[in-house]
This record gives structure tokens, sequence and C-alpha cells, in this order.
């Protein structure tokens, strides 16, 4: 598919998806077109077979500014006549939008922070599967010191990766901060070097790539993030049982025994768009 962009960049080369924000001159800083621009290229991704991992990164020297706030003062107000009068009930953050397109797509999503990330820059991170950032990126929420709350569903991601007592430190101070002083944090996994960035990111997708198979990787990334909100381990027990028990007898699973025996790469074949159980998802959540 070939899609019309303007803000973003979007390339396949051999099952990794590159995503490049892509505003430099204004440090990528998110707008109604990038979002939506991201919103189909997540919507692309995720029904496209030849697309295993999803790499998410920065033109020129930052990550994303966060909102760009060349509106001024109406940037955050919803109800201006430029945008038309909306009860509050019908109004969804469009950063939280991505954020869930984020979370409910099967392929692995990969942040290269590869500079500056603040406010929604962030945020949109955070149900990212794994978030690789340059040692000297200057991060940080915040939202409280421009008058605001935390958005982009940061209110579950961020205490789920720090622990409630890091999450209300960074959230009430809105410091901004250079990502090395979080390296312990769980906020990143990977720390390094601004260079190094995106080398590292897809050096991780392509270990994903080249010796996992892709249903396998998307029950995975299901059971992690749903198995955060399951209430004890027992409940978690009962599905991890019936996932494991129906890919027990695929294809895949077949092959990954055999591959093991014989020594040899393994060639995967089952498709994460056509193959997954019947009962996936087992989960529900309130349409939004």
């Amino acid at each position: 598919m070939v899609m019309e962009l303007t803000q973003t960049r979007y390339e396949v080369d051999r099952g990794v998806a590159l995503v490049t924000l892509d505003r430099p001159a204004k440090m990528n800083a998110m707008t109604r077109t990038m979002r939506h621009e991201l919103l189909r290229i997540l919507a692309e991704a995720d029904a496209d077979d030849a697309v295993r991992v999803v790499v998410v990164t920065g033109a020129g020297k930052a990550f994303c500014a966060g909102a760009d706030l060349s509106a001024g003062r109406a940037t955050f107000d919803y109800t201006g006549p430029e945008r038309g009068p909306r009860p509050i009930r019908e109004h969804r953050d469009g950063a939280g939008q991505v954020v869930l397109a984020i979370h409910a797509c099967r392929k692995p999503v990969i942040a290269a922070i590869n500079g500056a990330a603040v406010g929604a820059g962030l945020t949109v991170t955070l149900s990212m599967d794994i978030r690789v950032v340059a040692e000297d990126a200057r991060v940080g929420f915040v939202f409280a010191r421009r008058g605001v709350c935390l958005e982009g569903c940061a209110g579950w991601f961020l205490p789920r990766l720090v622990g409630i007592a890091k999450a209300a430190e960074l959230a009430y101070t809105g410091r901004v901060f250079p990502a090395a002083d979080e390296a312990g944090s769980g906020l990143f996994n990977h720390v390094v070097p601004a260079g190094e960035v995106l080398t590292k990111a897809m050096a991780i997708a392509r270990e994903i790539v080249d010796n996992t198979s892709a249903v396998s990787v998307a029950l995975n990334k299901a059971l992690l993030w749903h198995g955060l909100s399951e209430p004890d381990p027992q409940s978690q027990h009962l599905i991890d049982s019936k996932c494991f028990y129906w890919i027990g007898r695929q294809p895949d699973a077949a092959e990954g025994i055999d591959s093991f025996l014989e020594k040899r790469p393994p060639q995967f074949t089952m498709s994460p768009t056509k193959d997954l159980p019947d009962f996936y998802p087992w989960w529900t959540e309130p349409k939004v």
C-alpha cells in the first residue's frame, strides 16, 4: 500500500518497518496530521505480513518535542470556534489514540529515541514494547509545567513501567532530565550513545525477525501486556495454559523443534493476521 505522508516516513525492509517522525525543523513536534498519519501507518503495519517489527524514530536531532504549541493558548482548548463545539464526553485525546493503536498492534514496536522527547513525545513511547534512548536525550513528562495533565494513557502505562512512586515524582515535578538519569528505572530498555540508538533498535528488531515465530511473538505481546490486568497468577495460569495447549499443536511449534534438533535456522510460516487462535483476543476492553 502506498500512503501519501507529509509529516512522517514509512519504509519496510526485510521484515522491519521504519517509521520516522519527519518535522525536523520543529523538533518533530506532534500535530493532528502527524497523529493521523501514525494511525494509518500502524494499521498498515499490523495488517501486513511482510512487517514483523516496527521501529519508530525521529528525523534530525530530536525524537519528538511534544505537542506543537504554535497555536498558543488555543493549543489545548478543544471548544474553540475553529474546531467546533464538542461535548466533553466525546473528546478523545489524540496522543492516546496513537498509544492505543500501538498497544493493539500485533507486531512489536520499538522506540528509537534519538534525541529530545518530552510531553506527548515521551508518553507516545510508553506503550511501545522496547525503548532505546540516547544517553544525552532530554526527556520529561512536562505537563504540570504547562498547566495541563498527563495524557496518552500515561496514567496507566507509566506506573506499570517504573512503579507508582517514581511515576509520581516524574509527573508531579514535570522535570526535564537526561535519559541517563533514569537508566535503571525501567523507563528505558537501553541507554546508549546518541549515534548508536537506531543501530541498537534495528539490531533488536533483526534478532526478532530472524529467529522467532510471528505468531509466538504476537501471543507473547498479548500475554505480557494483558497479563498486567489479570487479578492474580492463577488467572494468568489459565490463559497461559490455553495458549500453550493451542500453539503446541501448530506448524510453527513443530518447525521450532525440528530446526533445533537439526541445528539449522527455523523457517516459520504462520501469520499473525491469519493464524491466531479463535479465542484471540481473550480480553475485553471498552470501545473508545
